[in-house]
């Protein structure tokens, strides 16, 4: 099965159930992320392994933000993440290992936050006032739009490379198809709602942050893998690599579309 059509067969898998628990929400959304979480972080910890990231407390870190995120909002998912400073600490001094500390620490905090907060702010998105499904479903769709639309457009139509020493596969092209559609997206899942939430105008400009914040993501990721000289982060998901490499664009994507709702007034 070539790449292009595994990432099809995937997405047509897994987009509807993701949406599905969306829907419903509650613990069956938690349940979904914290799967999604403990994939990630074994593939953060395999990936990262030249640094001695302390394996224990990312899975700790991250299942506390998460469980905090699920259970008391923002101010629980933040505790639950700085546990991970403790254990951290704690299994460093335990470990048998004598990595740097730096180095060891300093891995194990990125994986937790990056992981935990991004994961957490999904959750937070779906249950942080009436319209969290709305909003949800608006941000996890704009995301997927600008990523499949600018992969294929940059695939077929692709000419100048937008970051080639970080990922040589994007080009402009794809980059302004994937804010067109992502722009679109935002607009048409927001727009019955004009006149009661998020007016044509913020539903624009959320369309734009979380493209942003998604292509960010997509080439964190990228400088990521290629400092630690590896393809992906995985390959449970054939095509599209990992579970980090699926979901790299949507953990940043989902604290700064949160932020900004937010900052419209919205809790």
């Amino acid at each position: 099965m070539s790449n292009a059509a595994s990432r099809v067969v995937v997405a047509a898998v897994g987009l509807p159930l993701v949406l599905g628990m969306l829907w419903l929400g509650g613990w069956w959304l938690f349940a979904l992320v914290a799967v999604a979480a403990f994939v990630g972080v074994h593939e953060f910890v395999t990936t990262a392994r030249p640094l001695r990231p302390l394996a224990p407390a990312v899975y700790g870190g991250v299942i506390l933000a998460l469980a905090g995120a699920q259970a008391g909002g923002i101010v629980w998912l933040l505790g639950g993440f700085l546990a991970t400073f403790v254990l951290g600490f704690v299994f460093h001094t335990l470990s048998s290992t004598r990595a740097p500390t730096t180095a060891a620490l300093g891995s194990t905090i990125l994986g937790s936050a990056w992981i935990g907060l991004g994961l957490g702010f999904v959750l937070l998105l779906r249950e942080m006032h009436t319209q969290g499904r709305l909003i949800a479903f608006t941000v996890v769709l704009t995301v997927f739009a600008a990523d499949t639309l600018a992969y294929f457009t940059g695939r077929f139509a692709g000419r100048h490379r937008l970051a080639p020493r970080l990922s040589p596969k994007k080009t402009w092209e794809g980059l302004a198809a994937g804010v067109l559609a992502g722009v679109f997206v935002s607009f048409i899942a927001l727009y019955d709602k004009r006149h009661e939430y998020l007016s044509v105008g913020q539903a624009i400009v959320l369309g734009l942050v979380v493209v942003t914040a998604a292509l960010i993501g997509d080439l964190f990721e990228s400088a990521m893998k290629r400092d630690l000289e590896v393809k992906d982060t995985g390959r449970l998901l054939g095509g599209h690599g990992g579970v980090l490499d699926r979901i790299d664009a949507l953990l940043f994507a989902a604290p700064a579309a949160y932020f900004l709702v937010v900052s419209f007034g919205y809790h």
